[in-house]
């Protein structure tokens, strides 16, 4: 079958697909990606057919404005709200509507059987419901928002559905796929139908050292692309400084070359390198310091290791703090206590030294292998797809 693949116009939203993809073309099915020039570099890397729809979005815009020099999201706005969300969706499903025609003439032109998306990209279920075809959505992590944008999709989508001639209004997906395992469901969202998370963290090299285990205990700080460049510089020299106060462990922190003079002298323990794929060297780690990014946080969990959160935006508290609740890591969800060198090498040093971590880390881990692989869902879109 043909199968084509949206994705609102940020990478790390698509990345979640990537699997499914690569599941697709490996039972032999067509597979093409359309969306805006923000995703096509990642869709690209990943070896997937694509075609460019509209303009470059530039979703960091979306935050910088309201910051002030040197503050961070977290220092602004704070942790996600209800109200937060709902305001939010606007921009997300306003997108949707504009860009929902382009998507359809490239659909009209690829004649798929199935359409696949990522949960933001509501003009999917418009392409899917005009052209009377099954649509997939798929949840990109821990989920605490989609189910609370449905309201704001259906209102503001409904005369685009009139006009595309679907009756009832804006469809719902066939399936909603999702890769948080039972322990990080948040409560009160709707059921999905689970699928084990694969890591996709880039292509990028891994050094043949960091693929080694070293003399001490290891740990990763590795807290996105985009942590830094808003406003994120004194909080990474508070971790460097946490981590001179834990001379034992040895430390290895991804960052940007364009941040690297920024930070200044680090302490010997602690290994500047570019960003480099998670996947590659998880192995190698005893703990992992992170943002709680949808794909960071799977990609962590899903290896078994301990990590500690320090949560920026959106859905990052929220994951954040399921994970702690199921054991497997600590969070630090103020900006007072990320701030703090102190309580940083303290929640480092617990999940290097308590035995509860690990053992909760393992168990998520397994929760997660026990969950249907992608090539497995595929089995189901096909019988989907014959039943539709």
């Amino acid at each position: 079958m043909r199968v084509l693949i949206l994705s609102s116009p940020e990478s790390t939203h698509f990345t979640c697909v990537v699997p499914l993809a690569w599941a697709l073309r490996g039972a032999g099915h067509e597979v093409l990606v359309a969306g805006q020039p923000d995703i096509v570099p990642a869709a690209r890397s990943a070896g997937l057919n694509t075609v460019t729809v509209g303009r470059e979005f530039h979703g960091k815009d979306l935050l910088t404005p309201p910051l002030p020099p040197g503050k961070r999201p977290i220092e602004v706005v704070g942790p996600l709200t209800p109200e937060m969300t709902l305001i939010g969706s606007r921009v997300w499903v306003l997108h949707s509507r504009y860009l929902a025609p382009r998507y359809l003439e490239v659909a009209r032109q690829f004649r798929p059987d199935l359409v696949v998306s990522e949960i933001f990209d509501w003009a999917a279920c418009l392409v899917g419901g005009a052209l009377k075809i099954p649509v997939v959505s798929h949840r990109w992590g821990v989920d605490p928002m989609s189910h609370l944008m449905r309201a704001t999709a259906e209102d503001l989508l409904r005369g685009a559905a009139e006009r595309l001639g679907i009756e009832g209004g804006l469809p719902s997906p066939d399936v909603l796929l999702d890769p948080a395992p039972p322990e990080l469901l948040v409560p009160g969202a709707p059921a999905g139908t689970p699928i084990r998370h694969v890591p996709f963290n880039g292509t990028g090299p891994v050094p043949g050292w960091l693929r080694q285990r070293g003399e001490r205990p290891r740990v990763c700080v590795s807290m996105g692309r985009q942590t830094i460049a808003l406003g994120g510089l004194a909080m990474f020299r508070g971790i460097i400084e946490a981590f001179g106060a834990l001379p034992e462990t040895e430390a290895v922190m991804t960052v940007q070359e364009e941040f690297l003079d920024d930070l200044g002298t680090v302490p010997a323990n602690v290994t500047l390198v570019p960003p480099t794929p998670l996947s590659g060297f998880l192995h190698t780690c005893d703990a992992v310091v992170s943002h709680g990014g949808a794909n960071t946080l799977l990609t962590v969990a899903g290896a078994g290791v301990p990590q500690l959160v320090m949560p920026q935006l959106v859905d990052q508290f929220q994951g954040g703090d399921l994970l702690a609740a199921a054991g497997a890591g600590l969070a630090l969800g103020t900006a007072g206590a990320q701030n703090d060198p102190a309580q940083v090498a303290a929640a480092v040093g617990a999940l290097l030294a308590e035995e509860r971590f690990t053992k909760g880390a393992r168990d998520l881990a397994g929760s997660m292998a026990a969950m249907p692989s992608p090539a497995a869902v595929v089995r189901d879109l096909e019988n989907l797809r014959c039943a539709y």
